[in-house]
């Protein structure tokens, strides 16, 4: 480039967010969670008798974390038993936190961080694809119901009780009410939001999607992507900590072992591989179209505008007119050599 001449940068191209877009983003997930919990969900897999699946899934889970020697979920949760406020603050957390705090660095993304909101928001929704795939494939009875009666039809209850277990003490392997798991279900003894063994709940739950804990997965998305707005050292320590809270409320609610937490962190890695893979590849194709569009344009001259009714009623007009005024001179010429 010769001296004197100043190369004039194209202004950055900038995301455009739609709030009826992203809403609709989350209807749709919704309803394909919906549709996968009612077809996989508790209240079809217990709907013709026992949860076998279920149940033997979590004596796997609890096979792995005794062989690592990390079984210790019913221990941990029997030190906070004695404290009613205790655990009745983690039944409200976990019932409440998962959804309103994703929720808020939903909108808070949408409206601080438009320049990335698109990646997290795929990532998010990636996560929790992966995540419904694993509560379809993988049931997972979570520890609070193995000791709970099995579903009958005078019930709704998703326990596994008269289930023979390997882990259940005595000839007797079916829970005889002292040889059991251990695991209080802490909604039910000590209240919260509302009752998993409702009718209502029932119908719009899944109990046994406990594999990966999207509780874990969620609540570490929201501290990642919230980070960077974050200016003081104890907003990001608390942020931090947000994930470890959730850690220790799903465990000592007995709504999940530690392994659905590492299966949580998993699905959250992979999501975030593949939400970010399918922003970069959507900009680079928006750029390779806008290279394009200005090499036709530089080639062709500007683009043709957009032909409208109006616009087009418009051209005729002129071009009839155009038409007559020329023909009008020509004859005048003509008379007139």
């Amino acid at each position: 480039m010769s001296e004197g001449v100043t190369a004039i940068e194209a202004p950055a191209r900038v995301h455009r967010l739609f709030w009826w877009k992203e809403a609709l983003i989350v209807l749709v997930f919704y309803l394909a969670y919906s549709w996968t919990r009612n077809r996989f969900g508790s209240n079809q897999i217990a709907a013709d008798g026992v949860p076998e699946a279920a149940f033997h899934n979590a004596e796997r889970v609890i096979q792995l974390e005794t062989w690592l020697g990390m079984f210790h979920e019913e221990s941990i949760q029997e030190l906070f038993l004695s404290q009613k406020w205790f655990i009745q603050f983690w039944n409200v957390y976990y019932g409440t936190a998962h959804f309103f705090v994703t929720l808020a660095v939903f909108a808070l993304l949408f409206a601080k961080r438009k320049d990335v909101f698109a990646q997290w928001r795929n990532a998010l929704a990636a996560m929790t694809a992966l995540a419904i795939l694993g509560f379809a494939f993988f049931p997972l009875m979570p520890p609070r119901l193995l000791d709970q009666p099995c579903p009958t039809l005078d019930n709704f209850e998703f326990g596994g009780a008269c289930i023979e277990s390997a882990f259940r003490d005595g000839k007797d392997k079916t829970f005889t009410g002292d040889n059991g798991f251990g695991f209080v279900d802490t909604l039910s003894v000590y209240g919260g939001p509302w009752r998993f063994d409702s009718e209502e709940v029932a119908s719009i739950s899944n109990q046994y999607a406990a594999m990966p804990s999207l509780h874990i997965g969620w609540s570490t998305w929201c501290a990642l992507a919230v980070w960077p707005l974050l200016r003081r050292r104890w907003t990001k320590v608390a942020v931090l900590l947000y994930p470890l809270a959730t850690l220790f409320c799903i465990i000592v609610t007995g709504n999940h072992f530690w392994l659905d937490g590492v299966g949580g962190l998993v699905v959250f890695a992979v999501g975030a591989i593949i939400g970010w893979g399918m922003h970069r590849w959507n900009q680079n194709r928006i750029d390779r179209q806008m290279m394009l569009d200005e090499m036709l344009a530089e080639r062709t001259g500007p683009p043709r505008r957009d032909t409208r009714i109006g616009s087009l009623a418009s051209d005729i007009i002129d071009d009839v007119s155009g038409d007559r005024l020329k023909s009008r001179d020509r004859h005048r010429s003509d008379d007139h050599p």
